[in-house]
């Protein structure tokens, strides 16, 4: 039976599982317990990609940095379930914001920094946004330069802010107390607008097999949730460091950083775009518990030990990876020659959460293959959010549910993590949601064996189509069209194709018109005209003379993959 959001609400306020606490309750509690721990800092090298200089806050100095600019947004006119979109790298103003927002029930839309005018206009005018928060500058890049170019095409769009409050829509940088009229200003609004544990907080964006992304609201109950599996998972206690690489836009940062930092009112280190030598500095002076690395960067430093002879790894507790499958090589050297657990982490922004942690799989080997099957009512598991959600194989052909090991199904979940539905996607909605309320994740799953196996999943693939490349999710259907604009091409489809580094890298398998030949530099030129992010563009080009298509004329994107391959 599909539950509506009133029925989940009472269900799983009933069953413990959502309370009634918001980010800002632990911000508030934060502050008033802990004011002198350090909340929240900065890379060192922040002035290196954006403007400003690094900051470190209080518990006490982030919450009048929140306040002030909550106070911002009320004067600006913003108010619950209005829709700020931001594009911000990670650094401690772009947290701040989100939990000003949070507090007043503004919704945060966090865009990622790579997207351009293609990808950030489409998001502006799909949720008429009513305000855009910035930086001037991210490397080579100005997002405010780029919003003088669409902003006319905006006209739900009121305000762009940025960190400068010396100008008209400038946000405060520097903490300082409200003063009494702010003060009061703040105060009434609280007492008038009451923002509930069940309010959505952020739309985030995931880019599936449709052309344009989709939005996935999520509710101050089902962030937390999360962040009690990511708690318990990576056993985060009182006043623990966590390291962020991640951007601060998705699962990966907001579900297994931002919620837990405030749950165990720890601090936050931020680290953003990706430097190895800064990520271990900050591991060794900030003397960090727990941080989150993909794969590939864990498999490349156990392979090169004379990067690590420089950096103290004493503190660290636990590492997180995910987004591809780990080695087990990489993560038995990393408990044998460290002493480091590295935890499995297979999840989806719409709430899919899995987790191999070192108390329920303490064997690194299996930790790395396989997956607890939470909420399978023979098995029990150490995290006790991992009740909070049930999980099932099933055939996508035939609805039949998988029980018997080895059978490949596509893994399908409900409970306290998963979203309701993506935002304004009706149609969509009816589809992603099978006749028992499951979410339909796409990803294909089979039962790890007999006996002991059986209380295990093993990840096989993705049934979608999804392109995933150093952790950022790329639309192959947004491709084929952007590729299919070329005047040489009568017709094109992306896919991707494995890369040991990145995950995976994207191919334009293209049908040049007849007489017509088409290189990478021409189409990548064309494609950088369109303003796409440049992570989106191809690594490789094959020309051939059709399509592979099923009876009903759908490009076998699956197929695609061979042109590649005798290439």
């Amino acid at each position: 039976m599909i539950l509506s959001s009133a029925e989940k609400i009472k269900s799983y306020t009933e069953k413990g599982w959502w309370g009634a606490r918001t980010l800002d309750d632990l911000l508030q509690a934060a502050r008033q317990a802990t004011p002198d721990r350090l909340a929240l800092l900065d890379a060192p090298n922040r002035r290196d990609f954006t403007d400003g200089a690094p900051q470190r806050l209080t518990y006490a100095a982030l919450g009048d940095l929140v306040d002030q600019i909550a106070v911002r947004f009320i004067r600006a006119g913003l108010t619950r379930d209005d829709i700020v979109c931001t594009q911000l790298p990670n650094i401690v103003d772009g947290v701040a914001v989100l939990l000003a927002a949070a507090r007043l029930g503004v919704i945060v839309s966090p865009i990622p920094v790579q997207y351009r005018e293609h990808e950030v206009s489409h998001i502006l005018k799909f949720t008429a946004a009513r305000a855009f928060v910035t930086v001037k500058a991210f490397k080579d890049h100005s997002p405010t330069e780029m919003m003088v170019k669409i902003r006319g095409q905006l006209p739900a769009l009121q305000h762009v802010f940025t960190f400068d409050q010396d100008e008209t829509n400038g946000l405060p940088r520097d903490p300082a107390p409200l003063s009494p009229d702010d003060r009061d200003l703040l105060r009434n609004y609280l007492d008038r607008i009451r923002p509930t544990a069940n309010d959505i907080v952020t739309i985030c964006w995931t880019s599936g097999t449709e052309a344009n992304p989709k939005g996935v609201p999520r509710s101050h109950n089902h962030w937390f949730a999360i962040g009690h599996v990511c708690s318990e998972a990576g056993q985060l206690s009182d006043g623990d460091r966590l390291l962020n690489p991640f951007p601060m836009v998705n699962m990966a940062a907001i579900g297994s950083m931002l919620f837990p930092w405030l749950m165990c009112r720890g601090t936050l280190i931020q680290h953003h775009p990706f430097d190895l030598p800064v990520f271990l500095e900050q591991i060794t002076k900030e003397k960090v518990n727990y941080t989150i690395a993909a794969p590939a960067l864990l498999n490349m430093l156990l392979k090169n030990e004379d990067i690590l002879a420089h950096a103290d790894l004493s503190s660290l507790k636990c590492l997180g990876s995910g987004s591809a499958p780990l080695s087990p090589w990489m993560v038995e050297g990393w408990q044998e020659k460290y002493g480091i657990g590295v935890m499995n982490f297979f999840g989806a922004n719409e709430g899919t959460a899995l987790f191999s942690s070192m108390q329920d799989i303490p064997d690194p080997a299996e930790r790395a293959r396989f997956f607890p099957r939470f909420g399978v009512a023979e098995f029990t598991w150490k995290p006790r959010a991992a009740g909070w959600m049930k999980t099932r194989l099933v055939d996508p052909d035939t609805g039949e549910e998988i029980t018997e090991p080895d059978r490949a199904g596509e893994l399908r979940i409900t409970g306290a993590t998963i979203f309701d539905g993506y935002f304004r996607a009706e149609e969509k909605n009816d589809e992603i949601f099978d006749e028992q309320g499951y979410y339909k994740t796409g990803d294909t799953f089979k039962i790890a064996g007999a006996g002991k196996l059986s209380r295990f999943y093993k990840y096989v693939g993705r049934s979608k189509e999804i392109i995933i490349r150093g952790g950022m999710n790329i639309s192959p259907g947004e491709l084929d069209g952007l590729f299919d604009s070329h005047p040489k091409v009568k017709e094109a489809a992306a896919v991707g194709y494995p890369d040991d580094s990145m995950g995976e890298r994207v191919c334009a398998v293209i049908v040049p018109h007849e007489g017509q030949t088409l290189t990478l530099e021409e189409l990548n030129a064309h494609l950088r005209e369109k303003n796409i992010a440049v992570f989106k563009l191809p690594e490789k080009i094959c020309l051939v003379n059709s399509l592979p298509r099923n009876p009903m004329g759908k490009v076998m994107r699956r197929d695609l993959i061979k042109y590649i391959t005798s290439s």
